[in-house]
């Protein structure tokens, strides 16, 4: 940063003020008196009517992260919510709100790395206020987020825009000290595109930018597609596979990519018109490109909250009804009771005696319904060869496993075993020419 940046950047301090104040917000407690805060009750109702928040939320679950003195947890106990306030540090003045407005908002004293759905469920709405600059992790930080949302999250946060620059490009700084305000919490300053950049890439389906006004941003982010009608016809969607093994097992606990082999009408179809769901939960493209003569391919992320199980993969363009969907299998353990290798033969001459193409394909029953590319190991002598195809069941429950042999694998007899999950099938005997 230049000096002039530098120094305008410390000078956000507001540390003496609120030390003078002694509150950030001003809450009304019901009794004829309102704490005197740094930011005015009016100035509170302008930030919060900038937000697409509905003002009945009778019914609905409302999280607010960060929720320091407690201005908005108590407002959305006002709509009729069911409100759970989060901080990393327990704050007096939340307490003492709390007590004099006879509030039952559900305080609790977590950090963001600690927030999931089996700590607090999930919600209708996230409140994820003045946090986004305070995390090392930003982005892990959103995706824990858009993990806890069921429909829509407030994100709002410093800005650091550079007025000088002559393109619209993400940037983000990065304060190793406290070049921001002073402070030591402080890490990031995300321009307002970055900010944007990080909703999209966290995991949510829309994201709307609804203000920026001093130096912060209020961002609306979306988990699922708007309605609409459709005028034209939905996509044939082909194939829903794991974007690096191609199987159809994901996992929530790592950064997975879902890649959706389509085809449809109308113009080529691009980042902006691809419309993928699963489970309900909208997901934007990272990458849509033409695969084939007939087909496109699109490349998302897994969305973020989805419940162990099997889900459905659907995916759409702008105008068109939903596809028909393909199943994926998501924190499934691919438990089987035994394993067994009911013949062997090579891959492409069918010889069921020697291996000569370098490629093996098997017939195995007791696979489990999640079976795939990416949890069936075909063992040659105990190594791993790579796995190619997994078949549908046959009238006998058997499925084809179709393996290519490494070039380690050297002419002679061998014992060809199969291991899913724990699980490892008796050997057979094999020549490999």
């Amino acid at each position: 940063m230049s000096d002039d940046v530098f120094l305008a950047r410390r000078r956000l301090n507001f540390g003496k003020e609120l030390a003078q104040k002694g509150w950030y917000h001003s809450i009304d407690l019901l009794d004829g008196t309102v704490t005197d805060g740094l930011i005015p009750i009016e100035r509170l109702e302008r930030r919060v009517a900038c937000m697409p928040i509905p003002a009945d939320l009778r019914g609905k679950r409302v999280l607010d992260i960060g929720a320091w003195d407690g201005w908005f947890s108590f407002e959305m106990e006002r709509r009729g919510a069911e409100v759970v306030a989060v901080d990393c540090v327990e704050i007096e003045n939340f307490l003492y709100a709390h007590d004099a407005r006879k509030s039952k908002v559900d305080y609790r004293i977590l950090d963001v790395m600690e927030l999931t759905p089996r700590t607090l469920g999930y919600f209708d709405v996230v409140l994820f206020l003045g946090v986004l600059y305070h995390l090392k992790h930003p982005l892990i930080g959103l995706e824990k987020v858009c993990e806890l949302t069921r429909d829509l999250a407030i994100v709002e946060s410093y800005t650091a825009d550079d007025p000088t620059a002559i393109d619209n490009y993400p940037r983000m700084e990065f304060y190793e000290h406290d070049e921001l305000s002073e402070q030591l919490d402080n890490w990031f300053g995300p321009s307002v595109e970055c900010m944007l950049a990080l909703c999209r890439t966290a995991g949510f389906a829309r994201v709307d930018l609804q203000d920026v006004s001093d130096e912060r941003a209020t961002v609306a982010c979306y988990r699922k597609w708007l309605e609409s009608e459709a005028t034209s016809p939905a996509p044939a969607l082909n194939g829903a596979l794991h974007y690096r093994n191609y199987g159809m097992n994901f996992y929530t606990n790592r950064d997975e990519y879902v890649s959706c082999w389509f085809s449809s009408t109308g113009p080529p179809p691009t980042r902006d018109t691809v419309q993928p769901e699963i489970g309900g939960f909208g997901v934007q493209p990272i990458d849509v490109r033409k695969f084939d003569e007939h087909q496109s391919v699109a490349t998302f992320k897994l969305p973020p909250g989805l419940a162990p199980g099997w889900h459905e993969v659907r995916i759409r363009t702008v105008g068109s009804d939903f596809s028909s969907a393909k199943r994926i299998a998501v924190d499934i353990p691919p438990d089987c009771a035994s394993l067994k290798i009911e013949s062997a033969c090579d891959g492409r001459t069918w010889s069921r005696e020697t291996v000569t193409s370098g490629f093996l394909s098997l017939w195995i029953t007791g696979l489990p319904g999640n079976a795939d590319q990416g949890n069936i190991r075909v063992l040659v002598d105990g190594r791993s060869q790579v796995t190619l195809f997994v078949g549908d069941p046959d009238e006998n429950g058997a499925r084809q496993v179709n393996a290519k042999l490494r070039s380690l694998v050297r002419p002679g007899a061998h014992q060809i075993a199969v291991e899913v999950g724990g699980t490892l099938s008796e050997a057979v005997r094999m020549n490999v020419a």
